[in-house]
């Protein structure tokens, strides 16, 4: 199949493996060429959970199209990072051909192309694959093959301890230590399952909860191997950004120290290059602006304080300091990936009480279990706050957290995701350019 083509030039790609390791010929490339490219300004932006490289190519040269006629003069580069993620195929993502965001099959049964992407996303993992799929394809509604499935995506997304990776996963600290795995891997996946299904059903309900029936569990079991899989991408991004991007990024400052660096990061692409500003050597001030697009990681993450805890932050606190310029958070109420089901994982990875509490999604809702790209930066003092509409005619403060309200473009999309992944507008182009104050 031939690649895409790429919009903008010059254009360099960064590829890294689980592990945070970068390509080596492909970083070379970067640091050799970038300045006899002529370039003043880097925009660095890492995909969220696409499947392969051709979807993340298609991302940023439809993302990076408009930017050459915005900016003529500013002598632009362009960098797209790869690694290892992936998308359940029942995500469309608006705009993109077929090839590259599928129709969903019927829930709960795994498609062929997700059941590649986990292969692919967890090599060495065929055998649970193979009894994943098969349990939901042919589910009796016995609650020993929905406790059978729980084990099996516990094994899927398991890691060797001992290890760092508890913090890479991390989006708060109690006391300086990360939170536990998450809750949802060790209560009964029936009562897990449940409530996932009642999360989809609402979502999925004109009418919301007066018009929805009683789901199938297994509905539910989908729905926690997808989020499962995102708590193991979750753990990657942060790992591929504190190891690996924050890493180059000081090897760009060191041969090229004039350029400035932009970074742009949608979906779990926003976790990682947060996470790469604490992979910053010391002294290196070269990165100007931080745009999140749909962060899916807490709105707490870069927060001192928890409102709600006194002794528990944000894993990333301070690290919005290592920006010589703004952190920019564009979020969207119609992005229920983030809005409805990512609050209720987040309830689960935190709370062993969440069964008892009842299923209430206007309290999922709420302040405690938000995600950046919802709500924006929480918690953080000296955020402002402004519509899209506003920062097109006034442009961004030129430094702390600003929280952009982007759901004017950011709007369309079906369930589960909802507009996650609707970013490719120019007028989210601009919004980076006006971040690192590009002309």
């Amino acid at each position: 199949m031939a690649q895409p083509a790429m919009s903008v030039s010059p254009f360099w790609e960064l590829t890294f493996d689980g592990d945070g390791d970068v390509d080596g010929p492909e970083r070379d490339r970067l640091l050799a060429e970038v300045t006899r490219r002529g370039v003043r300004d880097l925009i660095v932006f890492a995909h969220g959970w696409n499947n392969d490289r051709s979807g993340a190519i298609r991302l940023y040269s439809s993302f990076f199209a408009p930017m050459p006629a915005l900016a003529p003069t500013a002598g632009l580069g362009y960098v797209g990072v790869l690694w290892p993620s992936m998308r359940f195929s029942d995500e469309p993502i608006p705009d993109f051909p077929r090839s590259v965001a599928a129709d969903a099959p019927e829930r709960p049964a795994l498609d062929k192309d997700t059941r590649h992407a986990l292969l692919e996303t967890f090599p060495g993992r065929a055998t649970v694959v193979d009894q994943l799929a098969r349990l939901l394809d042919q589910h009796t509604g016995e609650e020993a093959e929905l406790a059978e499935f729980g084990r099996l995506v516990r094994l899927l997304v398991e890691v060797v301890p001992p290890g760092p990776q508890p913090l890479f996963a991390a989006d708060t600290l109690a006391n300086g230590a990360p939170e536990s795995e998450p809750d949802m891997f060790s209560r009964p996946a029936a009562e897990v399952c449940e409530e996932f299904a009642r999360a989809l059903a609402q979502l999925e309900s004109p009418g919301g909860q007066a018009s929805f029936t009683w789901p199938d569990p297994w509905e539910g079991a989908h729905e926690l191997l997808r989020q499962a899989t995102y708590y193991a991408m979750k753990r990657r991004a942060g790992t591929v950004g504190e190891r690996g991007l924050g890493r180059v990024i000081g090897q760009l400052a060191s041969s090229a120290p004039d350029v400035r660096v932009h970074l742009v990061g949608h979906s779990f692409g926003g976790r990682l290059v947060s996470f790469a500003l604490r992979g910053l050597p010391e002294g290196v001030h070269t990165v100007k602006s931080v745009t999140l697009l749909q962060g899916a990681f807490s709105h707490y993450a870069f927060a001192a304080r928890l409102p709600h805890d006194a002794h528990a932050g944000g894993v990333l606190q301070g690290q919005q300091n290592r920006i010589d310029g703004p952190l920019v958070c564009c979020y969207s109420h119609f992005d229920s990936a983030l809005g409805t089901i990512y609050a209720l994982a987040s309830r689960m990875a935190n709370d062993a009480q969440g069964v008892a509490e009842g299923f209430d999604i206007a309290g999922m809702l709420g302040a405690r279990w938000g995600a950046m790209g919802h709500d924006g930066v929480q918690a953080v003092p000296g955020t402002r706050a402004c519509k899209l509409a506003d920062v097109l005619v006034s442009g961004l403060p030129a430094s702390g957290c600003v929280n952009v309200d982007a759901a004017a473009v950011v709007r369309k999309g079906g369930p589960p995701s909802g507009a996650h992944s609707d970013i490719v507008h120019p007028e989210l182009a601009e919004v980076v350019l006006a971040a690192g104050r590009v002309r």
